[in-house]
């Protein structure tokens, strides 16, 4: 083909080692937005499988979502690592899985810093009430998440009913105007 260049390989010394070449601020970009949208669909997966867990009554698949010393904070109760993995015995679950129960969780709005995470949820509770669902909990959730050699994992979710309570607004404002600040 006329007007065709083509290089010869280089071998030897004079061999160019890709290490060698200066960064690409492009290809860096593009691997940070892959990275960040890889970790945004991990955490929603995480998050999206705890109410098919505990729906099923599966502690040990509830357990696996939080770190080794993970919290769960929700009325006046909070529970530790142990605590969550008894989360589905607890009486009041019980009775929602005798009745029937749907734990939903709505689309989290996550906010990814390094290799912690924090991830804003409304939360519903439908309870099975002859032919009908009722809502028994809604509630504003916030996810605190760690990047572990697992994956990533929940190390704190703080659970507040909307009530109208300012508790429940407070942990909302925290998600819109600070939401990595403890």
């Amino acid at each position: 083909m006329a007007g065709l260049v083509t290089a010869a390989p280089t071998v030897g010394a004079a061999a160019h080692d890709a290490s060698d070449a200066a960064p690409d601020p492009a290809s860096d970009a593009v691997e940070r937005r892959l990275r960040a949208l890889e970790d945004r669909a991990e955490i929603t997966e995480l998050i999206a499988r705890y109410g098919p867990a505990v729906d099923r009554g599966d502690a040990r698949a509830v357990a696996a979502l939080w770190t080794d010393d993970g919290e769960y904070a929700f009325d006046d109760t909070v529970l530790d690592a142990d605590g969550i993995l008894t989360l589905v015995d607890l009486e009041s679950h019980q009775e929602f899985l005798r009745r029937g129960c749907a734990h939903i969780v709505s689309a989290p709005t996550i906010t990814i810093d390094g290799d912690t995470a924090v991830a804003t949820t409304h939360s519903a509770v439908l309870a099975g009430s002859g032919e009908l669902w009722e809502p028994a909990r809604v509630s504003a959730n916030r996810w605190e998440l760690v990047r572990t050699t697992a994956g990533w994992r929940v190390h704190r979710r703080m659970n507040r009913l909307l009530d109208g309570s300012a508790a429940a607004r407070a942990l909302l404002d925290q998600a819109a105007s600070d939401p990595l600040s403890p």
